[in-house]
């Protein structure tokens, strides 16, 4: 009776290519020589039989004779049925199949995408001791009842979590762009490997018109501790309040306090701009409470199109007055009605 590879690959008969895949993953690691290196023999062995049963059940051809005439039929070691066999061509054994088995090594190789994931092979399984890339293993750890880390039991580094930092950044700044300079101090390891405090100064280009919340990274500037990459330390770009503009995006806002004269009869918005530049915006509209004036071009720089500029947009905030004479009232009437 030969071998079910089915039950080896703990699948159904109506499996599809997808759940072969899975079932060969989940196994191929599970048994892998280079995880049960005190178990090398039998190890070696189940591979194997994994290996060329995901061979053959992904193999339409092979799969169509394994399912009719078994392990035997499939190697040429039974004769067919009197009739309705396959016959395939080819020669070799009774079912006119040829059984070309493939290597483990090439099965792993094409289901996980690395080539030669080893750098030696040993003459039994066509792999070596070496150690597995730890990215061909991502997407399973935490899953599958394989547990965290290297599913090969190796030691794997896990990494600090990264520190973050707020970095206060006046308007000015994010409008021009500036350096700023960071003092740190952390723990690293010296020669001996004990730990020793260090100081470093950190240079952080702020780029014109960063925004709130932008992130900038130091790769392991964090403390050095042993078995630990150290972390990340991130700085996040926070907005200090500004006197007399607001962000808006991209834009700047400005309120101007006029009076009611002249909301009617015309205003000229005197503004210094971020960079100390003056600006003259005669507005010769009449300023409603809800009018907004709109200087384009005058905003904040964009980041990713540094020529570029948000808009300057104007508010007013009209005094009105407290109380009218009658004779206000009278000529104020005469005025707007005539």
């Amino acid at each position: 009776m030969g071998a079910d590879y089915y039950k080896i690959l703990q699948v159904d008969r109506n499996s599809n290519d997808d759940e072969l895949k899975k079932a060969y993953r989940k196994l191929a690691m599970k048994w892998h020589p280079d995880k049960n290196p005190n178990n090398k023999k039998e190890s070696e062995a189940k591979f194997k039989r994994i290996s060329e049963a995901y061979d053959v059940l992904s193999d339409p051809q092979k799969r169509a004779i394994y399912d009719q005439y078994g392990e035997e039929g499939l190697k040429g070691q039974v004769p067919p049925p009197p009739s309705g066999g396959v016959s395939v061509g080819g020669g070799g054994g009774p079912t006119g199949f040829r059984f070309n088995p493939r290597s483990a090594d090439d099965i792993f190789s094409e289901i996980f995408g690395f080539s030669s994931p080893f750098g030696g092979a040993s003459p039994s399984t066509g792999f070596s001791r070496g150690m597995f890339p730890e990215e061909i293993f991502s997407n399973y750890r935490g899953g599958g009842g394989l547990g965290g880390g290297d599913p090969f039991g190796h030691n794997v580094q896990r990494k600090g979590a990264a520190i973050e930092r707020m970095l206060p950044c006046s308007l000015e700044d994010l409008y021009k762009g500036t350096s700023k300079k960071m003092k740190i101090s952390r723990e690293v390891n010296d020669a001996s490997g004990r730990p020793t405090t260090v100081e470093e100064i950190l240079t952080i280009e702020i780029k014109p018109g960063w925004k709130k919340g932008t992130k900038i990274t130091f790769p392991e500037k964090g403390n050095e501790q042993r078995g630990v990459i150290p972390s990340d330390l991130v700085f996040i770009v926070d907005e200090k309040p500004h006197n007399v503009f607001k962000r808006d995006g991209n834009d700047l806002v400005i309120t101007q306090k006029i009076s009611l004269v002249e909301a009617l009869t015309g205003y000229t918005a005197q503004i210094t701009t971020l960079d100390g530049r003056n600006l003259t915006v005669p507005i010769n509209a009449i300023i409603s409470p809800t009018y907004e004036e709109v200087v384009k071009g005058e905003g904040m720089p964009i980041p990713k199109e540094p020529s570029k500029k948000g808009n300057l947009r104007i508010k007013f905030n009209i005094k009105f007055p407290s109380r009218l004479t009658s004779d206000q009232k009278t000529g104020m009437k005469r005025l707007l009605t005539s």
